[in-house]
This record gives structure tokens, C-alpha cells and sequence, in this order.
């Protein structure tokens, strides 16, 4: 089924192919630059920590639907085996086995494609089964380290979290940023704070897929305007799910990755953040959020923390 031309009308208006040459596989993450990230160190008050990462297990958040996204299979390859003889000091090792996307992740921009392309307008056919994503893969975008911004949408409207079928519009990240006292600025990576991940964190795995809020088909021009370099949520499925308009499945991922070229995480743990940031009575800090670079991987598990 073709998309429909609502679709089109708003990939025209969020482009990206072509701003940064056409050889560019990093898209919006070049508006962080070197005074950019001096900038985001200011951001620095008390030192606090906070990690925003799931914990890597069996037990994580998918939960079968997607074909291939496994969690986390952690298997013991060698306990206290004295490898280099009788007496010597004994090692022991691990292996894992899991999808890239699995739990607290980055997707690339190579991680859907529409119409046959990829970010810059490359053929989609450049991923292939043995070599991954030759263009823009996760292991491409380098350093991610910037200011970030949390626009808590669901504490903004007095709410512990948003309902399964809230689609969070450009009106409520507007609402969520003076809640907040701050302006999006260009190279900021903003978090988007649904409060969704509570019902995985209290154990309802299936509920926490679905139904679930998530952004609009309408929020990508709200972050093209202000040039962030990145987005991450709280939520499964990034946008919401089922989608605002049938039978157009992830409109969103297209908009943001192939479209603008755009970085997205899923499953970020924005509890902590959210706590830390109230009671700081501020919603800006250092964020560190590096992919680990999977050579031609579409995704990457990611360790981020916030620093305020």
C-alpha cells in the first residue's frame, strides 16, 4: 500500500538530504559541535549522576513480536579455568547473544527504510545480509555527547504518565518546554518523558508495548525547526502504537531517520531523571550518550547518563 500524501507532504518539509553534502552518514548529529558540547559542560551544577539505562537480561522488555529482537542471552564460556596452567590465575569470561535494539537503545538511521531509501537518499538495497548497513550504520556517528533537554510531557500535565493512546504533539512538547523554563536550542538531545516505562518496571511487559503513547506524525517538524541533534523516549515503539493514521505503521522512524537523519532511542529510563530534574527545579544537563559502534549495525544498546 503506497504511503498516503500526508506522509510525503510532511517528509518534504523535514528533508535533511543533501544539508551536509552528499556524502554525509551522521545527519542531524553535525549540529553538535565542539561549542555546542563546551556549552553542554556549563550545564554541570552538582555532579549528580543519573543512568538512564534498562539493566541487560533474559527477562527485558521484548517480548516475542518482532522477529529476531531477542533479549539479552548471557552464557558463562569459562569459570576460574587457569588457562595458562595448574597454579596460575584463573579467568572467567562471558558471552551474549541478543538484538542490537533489545532494551536501552539507539536505532541508525539505517534501521527503517521507505520507497526504497535510506537516509541521503541512498538505495536501501546498500544494507545486506552479511555486510549490515554500508552507509550510516551505528557504528558512523561518533562522538554523541551533548546538552540534553528533558521535556517531562507527562509531569508538565500533572500526570504520572500518559495514557496508552496519547499521541505527544507538537503542542505538548511546547507545553512540556515552558513547563520546563527552557528553549530547545539546535544540537540539543531531547528526552521525551511519557512515564510508559512504569508498566514494564512494575512487570506488565505486554502492556508496556501496547497500546502505548509515543510521538506524533506531526512532532518531527517540531524538532526540525529547532535543529536537535537527537530524540530519545520512554516507550517500546518510539511513536505511538497503532498508529494515528491507519494502516501507516511507523511514520515516525521513517520521518526522523530516513527523512531528516535523525537519531532515535527507545526504552530510556526517564524515572530517576525525571525525580532529579524536579527537585533541581531544572531540565537541562551534560548527556553522554555514546553508541557502541557495531560496524554496520542498524542499532546499538546504549549506556547513556545524564550529569546535572
Amino acid at each position: 500500500m503506497p504511503l498516503p500524501p500526508e506522509f510525503h507532504e510532511i517528509a518534504k518539509r523535514v528533508n535533511n538530504w543533501g544539508r551536509w553534502g552528499a556524502d554525509d552518514e551522521r545527519g542531524t548529529l553535525n549540529h553538535i559541535s565542539d561549542e555546542v558540547v563546551r556549552e553542554a559542560a556549563g550545564e554541570i551544577r552538582s555532579g549528580l549522576r543519573v543512568p538512564l539505562a534498562l539493566p541487560l537480561q533474559q527477562d527485558g522488555v521484548q517480548t516475542g513480536v518482532i522477529p529476531g529482537r531477542v533479549n539479552p542471552l548471557h552464557t558463562m564460556v569459562q569459570i576460574n579455568q587457569e588457562i595458562f596452567g595448574p597454579g596460575t590465575i584463573a579467568c572467567s569470561d562471558d558471552a551474549v547473544t541478543f538484538g542490537l535494539q533489545a532494551a536501552t537503545h539507539w536505532d541508525a538511521l539505517t534501521h527503517v527504510s521507505h520507497s526504497g531509501r535510506i537516509y541521503n537518499g541512498r538505495p536501501a538495497a546498500t544494507i545486506t545480509a552479511h555486510g549490515g548497513a554500508e552507509f550510516s550504520g551505528i557504528d558512523k556517528p561518533g562522538h554523541v555527547v551533548s546538552r540534553g533537554v528533558l521535556l517531562d510531557v507527562a509531569r508538565a500535565k500533572g500526570l504520572d504518565r500518559l495514557a496508552g493512546g496519547h499521541a505527544v504533539t507538537p503542542e505538548d512538547l511546547a507545553e512540556a518546554e515552558e513547563f520546563a523554563g527552557v528553549t530547545v536550542r539546535a544540537g540539543d538531545i531531547v528526552l521525551v518523558r511519557t512515564g510508559q516505562i512504569q508498566v514494564y518496571l512494575a512487570g506488565d511487559k505486554h502492556g508496556y508495548g501496547y497500546p502505548s503513547p509515543g510521538l506524533s506524525v506531526r512532532a518531527p517538524e517540531w524538532f526540525h525547526t529547532r535543529d536537535v541533534a537527537a530524540v530519545a523516549n520512554d516507550t517500546l515503539t518510539f511513536e505511538i502504537f497503532p498508529p494515528e493514521i491507519e494502516d501507516l505503521w511507523l511514520p515516525v522512524h521513517a520521518l526522523d531517520l530516513v527523512e531528516m537523519g535523525m537519531l532515535q532511542g527507545q526504552n530510556w529510563n526517564l524515572e530517576a531523571l525525571s525525580t532529579a530534574c524536579a527537585e533541581a527545579s531544572r531540565y537541562t544537563f551534560l548527556l553522554s550518550a555514546m553508541p557502541e559502534p557495531f560496524v554496520g549495525g542498524t542499532g546499538t544498546p546504549v549506556a547513556p547518563v545524564a550529569v546535572l
